[in-house]
């Protein structure tokens, strides 16, 4: 029988980084979030199996090693099928995890991630998905050779796992990011002023962040072994 006071895992999230840069430089970006938001999840933040084959936007602000998931341009995408089997061997290796949280390119491959697992086509050998914090995500773009074969009818059904969005208003993936609220039912959105980067959250967007935890929180309420910080803590 388990005490009242036995230590309970939290909430495990698998992070995904963007394009040319590495899990430990997302780690720092999600670093500037509020103590009441970081300390109800544990966060794994795995570098992508690519070295950066060009320059990183993000040089100069933080340093190498750069790293990107899959390749991409306007005929085709490579490497794709290698990283969705990469992060699924990672997840089967350092998991469970409950969720995602995904920024730019890893926004897209998080988004994307519940459909695939629903679908049969990949991620059948790691525990079902159940909630996504999704900065600055898109849709694969339309490409002339067609998409890679595990993204053909991608988002066919909308994806029903909660899910939380983050999307600047001066991000040039705005417009597709509001697209991407299309593939998902009910979804939570944090709007805020900035580009694309990992914003800090302001009263609205801390508050927002909060009750999707809460949501969270209940979804895992019945599980003795999840639990989610106190509530004092929010």
């Amino acid at each position: 029988m388990l005490g009242s006071q036995m230590r309970r895992r939290k909430p495990r999230i698998l992070c995904l980084h963007g394009f040319r840069t590495s899990g430990e430089i997302l780690k720092k970006m999600i670093g500037k979030w509020p103590a009441a938001v970081l300390e109800n999840f544990d966060f794994d933040f795995p570098d992508a199996p690519f070295p950066a084959k060009g320059k990183s936007d993000v040089e100069g602000l933080y340093g190498p090693p750069y790293y990107e998931w899959y390749q991409v341009n306007e005929v085709e995408c490579s490497n794709f099928e290698e990283c969705i089997a990469y992060i699924e061997d990672y997840m089967v290796k350092h998991g469970p995890f409950d969720g995602l949280l995904g920024f730019s390119q890893g926004g897209m491959l998080a988004a994307v991630l519940p459909w695939m697992q629903r679908e049969g086509v990949a991620f059948t050998k790691v525990p079902k998905i159940k909630f996504l914090i999704i900065i600055s995500g898109f849709k694969l773009r339309e490409l002339k050779h067609g998409p890679p074969k595990l993204l053909v009818n991608a988002f066919s059904a909308p994806v029903a796992c909660p899910s939380l969005h983050l999307i600047g208003e001066k991000d040039f993936l705005k417009e597709v990011g509001f697209t991407l609220l299309k593939s998902f039912v009910k979804p939570s959105v944090i709007h805020h002023s900035m580009g694309h980067t990992v914003p800090k959250l302001d009263e609205n967007g801390q508050e927002t962040m909060l009750k999707f935890i809460e949501k969270i929180q209940e979804m895992f309420s019945q599980d003795p072994w999840i639990a989610l910080g106190p509530k004092a803590a929010l």
